[in-house]
């Protein structure tokens, strides 16, 4: 049994740009609740990080009182966690600046957002270039001992420890350097197309869409041809990628039979993951409803979370200008 003051501190944010999907969900926000018992869990809403793409006021402020009733609807417990808004914290900017003084253009020219943005010939705002610094932040602030992130942001977990060791070299032993939690099996969740699910692929299953949403994105799976009474290579198939997901035993150990004997079609094989789907996400829907009912007990969350997190980050605010001399 870990006790409360052995327990280490996990940090991990959602940037609010559109609704969360299934891929969201398996991949980083389930992790959150199962490490709420082990770790010190600080989640926050990545708004910051969200202007990098986002620009419109009143759609920012939909989605991020979208975001914290999905945290709160998939089992965050307030009393476990501490849930909180970036735009809160302005420490958060002012460390930012602080480590921008130590770190390097070529250092920040190796990340692979600002890499990939560049690559296809679009020209990268500062807010993007800079986002692996806001990134070390965010961890590095109050602490993080680990950041639970899908394999596609190691590299701005290794960053911020470059950040770290660079910080405590120059002024002293100040920050931890943070580890990644990945765990592996979910790590990276299928898009309806077989890529990896994201956003900017069109490729995702809204977590708390409609059912006609839901059906729809299901029903639209990509697939190979192959006949029902043809036998399947079920670890090649999208379909059942979701299922091993969704599906529990021993219905998910008869769904590979259908697929390996033949006799499963890939039509009945999306009708029976809708299902499942839609009982899923049964429980998380009504919790996401009290909660948009009762938008008083959701700001009673967010300011205890600001109050939490601004006391730690004035704490460790003070001794970075100590030892930096301001």
């Amino acid at each position: 049994m870990i006790t409360k003051d052995t327990k280490k501190i996990g940090l991990s944010g959602v940037k609010p740009t559109g609704r969360p999907h299934i891929g969201n969900y398996f991949g980083a926000m389930k992790q959150f609740v199962d490490l709420q018992d082990e770790f010190h869990m600080h989640i926050f809403i990545a708004e910051y990080h969200a202007l990098t793409t986002m620009q419109n006021g009143e759609e920012l402020r939909e989605s991020i009182n979208n975001l914290v009733l999905d945290y709160l609807a998939i089992g965050l417990d307030p009393e476990k966690v501490t849930i909180y808004r970036q735009s809160d914290i302005p420490e958060l900017t002012e460390l930012t600046w602080v480590f921008n003084c130590l770190v390097t253009v070529p250092w920040l020219e190796r990340a692979h957002a600002f890499k990939d943005r560049t690559a296809k010939g679009i020209e990268a705002s500062v807010g993007l270039f800079d986002y692996p610094v806001l990134m070390a932040a965010d961890i590095l602030l109050p602490n993080a001992d680990i950041v639970p992130v899908g394999k596609d942001q190691i590299q701005h977990i290794e960053m911020t420890r470059e950040i770290a060791r660079k910080f405590n070299n120059i002024y002293g032993d100040t920050f931890n350097e943070p580890e990644e939690h990945i765990v592996e099996n979910v790590a990276v969740v299928p898009g309806t197309d077989g890529q990896k699910m994201s956003k900017s692929y069109g490729n995702t299953i809204p977590l708390f869409g409609t059912d006609a949403e839901i059906k729809k994105a299901i029903m639209g799976i990509v697939t190979d041809s192959k006949l029902p009474e043809d036998p399947k290579n079920p670890d090649e198939c999208n379909i059942f990628a979701l299922h091993t997901l969704i599906t529990p035993e021993p219905q998910l150990s008869e769904i590979r039979k259908g697929y390996e004997q033949g006799g499963l079609g890939y039509g009945d094989s999306k009708k029976i993951l809708l299902e499942n789907y839609l009982m899923f996400i049964a429980p998380m829907r009504e919790k996401r409803k009290y909660f948009e009912e009762n938008p008083g007990i959701v700001r009673q969350i967010l300011d205890e979370g600001k109050n939490t997190m601004q006391k730690i980050a004035r704490n460790k605010i003070k001794e970075v200008r100590e030892r930096v001399g301001l």
